[in-house]
């Protein structure tokens, strides 16, 4: 079976001008992510439990979009918006693979910045490295045996009517409205698995953030509370970004998604946030800046 993406092709005069927006925000992505991941492993400023967790964020956003993205630039290149149903299945699988550990990345660097503020003298020995290293690779495959097996039920509905997935790229919603019959367990499913993977992580990240913010209210210097505060708003608002599209994609009633709407959200949370996230953190971070600035600015070898 074959399905055929819609995707943009109710904007066909805007097909060259998305074409090349999307490409620009691509390299941007790569480039920007590709930098921070650099500079977290050559400055030695930057060796530390929470710059190990932003390098495996940036190399998760440079995975996350490169499973979408390259699609769409051949879509909308070759006007050939078909995909074999390996493929799709393929592509929704590593999505959501990676979709999941970001929700579980995102906890455990907010754990990080927990232990760092409210445990100062403790958290060189409870974030060791083999902590964070357990910490890390426990969020890259906590979603896999889950998100294996959500994508082989959705695969496994009988899709006997269009082909035609008015999205561009394989996602759970819009492949549900496609199949035939009965779907209800199918999206019961798909409401407990976005709980699992979405609203606990999130919680974890709450309550973090509550025992974050009473600590830093009581410190007595106002420099030490703006300090505290600075090393967690980047963080913050990625949080927001990410798991405000998510649970309003997932978690919204069926009676209020429309195939418009659904696209939006997508473009935001597959392509606009990982855009962000370089940004947000280089720019709101002094350390980053400062080790970008020194990587921009060092001369080369041959030139001395």
């Amino acid at each position: 079976m074959v399905f055929v993406f819609l995707g943009f092709s109710d904007l066909p005069n805007l097909q060259g001008l998305l074409f090349g927006l999307f490409f620009l925000v691509y390299i941007f992505i790569l480039t920007g992510n590709g930098l921070i991941i650099i500079i977290t492993r050559v400055d030695s400023v930057l060796q530390t439990p929470m710059y190990f967790f932003l390098a495996n964020f940036s190399s998760l956003e440079i995975c996350y979009v490169s499973v979408t993205l390259p699609r769409i630039l051949v879509n909308l290149w070759t006007q050939d918006r078909s995909i074999s149903l390996l493929s799709c299945a393929t592509q929704m699988c590593f999505f959501l693979v990676l979709g999941a550990t970001e929700a579980f990345l995102l906890a455990v660097m907010a754990y990080d910045r927990y232990v760092s503020i409210c445990s100062p003298l403790h958290y060189p020995l409870v974030m060791n490295h083999k902590m964070y290293v357990q910490l890390a690779v426990g969020a890259w495959l906590s979603g896999v045996p889950v998100q294996i097996g959500q994508t082989c039920q959705v695969f496994s509905l009988p899709f006997c009517g269009s082909n035609q997935i008015n999205h561009f790229f394989c996602d759970i919603p819009p492949l549900i409205t496609l199949a035939c019959g009965d779907t209800s367990l199918n999206e019961m499913c798909v409401y407990v698995v976005a709980v699992l993977f979405a609203m606990i992580p999130f919680l974890l990240i709450l309550g973090s953030y509550i025992k974050i913010i009473s600590t830093i209210l009581k410190l007595p210097s106002a420099t030490g509370r703006s300090k505290a505060f600075s090393t967690c708003s980047s963080h913050l608002i990625v949080v927001l970004l990410f798991f405000g599209s998510v649970t309003i994609t997932y978690l919204r009633p069926k009676s209020n998604h429309s195939a418009g709407s659904d696209k939006t959200l997508s473009v935001f949370y597959t392509i606009v946030t990982p855009m962000l996230n370089p940004m947000i953190y280089s720019l709101r971070n002094k350390d980053v800046t400062a080790a970008l600035k020194k990587l921009l600015l060092k001369k080369p070898v041959w030139a001395s």
